[in-house]
């Protein structure tokens, strides 16, 4: 469902200083994520990351084509 660790790769960020931007401890943005989080705490979660809340969830790839002879995949 959420897309936080790609997102803190690429930002170079911990979960730890994410929940410090949050003002969590760490055990509670764990919480957060392995649970069924809040619109509030996906608000939050995106403004720690300075990401839209679109980007905190996996989206599948609508553009992949597979040929269907040859069975080439273009994306």
């Amino acid at each position: 469902m959420v897309n936080i660790d790609g997102i803190l790769k690429e930002k170079g960020l911990s979960k730890t200083d994410v929940a410090k931007r949050m003002e969590l401890s760490r055990e509670s943005l764990y919480r957060i994520l392995s649970g069924n989080p809040t619109l509030d705490n996906l608000n939050k979660l995106a403004n720690a990351l300075e990401v839209p809340i679109s980007e905190l969830f996996n989206q599948p790839r609508t553009n992949d084509f597979t040929c269907p002879n040859c069975g080439t995949r273009q994306n």
